[in-house]
């Protein structure tokens, strides 16, 4: 089936895809790569929110397994996406991009509350808006904090941003029978276990029918491809 293009989309970036080949912290060259494709995408009259992990800084589920308290390991897992978040705000600023940082957690000096109208009325204006700080609740993955943000700001679907194009059987760089999805439903996601988004995320989407679609972000164009309706990655729907 041909899929329709967007007008109003939430992105989904983990934070190792600003890492590069370096694999942690921020590489320049990747995250200015990533604000000039927004930029054309912003160009053509699309409203773009970002939703940003953390995990090329802090990831709080790895150091709570290593003994560290769940909760104060998710906060600063919290305050490593508002790292990245004004790290891609000032990228994109740089190129022209008038850009919202909104954090759940509040810290005036650096980011705007998050509040949703505003965030709506952000995007009208033709801002690219970047929601910080997860959701600004413990136990709460940023693939959760992407799934309630599409959904407050009304967004068509959600743009999940990885290194592979797609979601797959198995992992394809491990097994070579591995073969790709086009299409899933969301109840196919839950029951085979396949990492699209973790469960709470991929069950909120699925109880208020928001697609997902899983895209390769490293090859160059592919943002606006997906959003203009091409069928590259795998989509995930209702039946």
């Amino acid at each position: 089936m041909p899929r329709k293009s967007f007008k109003r989309v939430l992105l989904k970036l983990s934070g190792e895809s600003l890492a590069g080949d370096q694999g942690y912290g921020i590489d320049p060259s990747t995250i200015n790569t990533i604000a000039a494709e927004i930029k054309e995408v912003v160009g053509d009259g699309v409203e773009l929110a970002l939703v940003i992990g953390g995990g090329n800084i802090f990831r709080g589920l790895a150091a709570s397994s290593k003994g560290m308290d769940r909760a104060s390991a998710d906060y600063m897992g919290m305050l490593a996406t508002v790292i990245n978040s004004l790290a891609m705000q000032d990228a994109l600023e740089k190129i022209g991009v008038s850009t919202r940082v909104q954090s759940a957690i509040a810290m005036q000096e650096v980011a705007e509350p998050y509040i949703r109208r505003k965030a709506v009325r952000h995007l009208e204006k033709g801002r690219v808006v970047i929601f910080g700080a997860g959701t600004g609740n413990p136990y709460f993955t940023t693939d959760t904090a992407a799934s309630l943000r599409a959904m407050e700001i009304n967004a068509q679907v959600i743009l999940k941003g990885t290194k592979v194009d797609g979601v797959y059987t198995a992992d394809p760089k491990k097994d070579p029978t591995a073969t790709r999805y086009n299409e899933l439903s969301y109840i196919e996601v839950l029951q085979k276990g396949l990492q699209v988004m973790d469960a709470t995320a991929t069950s909120l989407c699925m109880d208020n029918n928001l697609p997902i679609i899983v895209f390769d972000l490293t090859t160059p164009g592919n943002i606006k491809r997906v959003i203009s309706g091409e069928a590259i990655g795998t989509i995930v729907q209702g039946e």
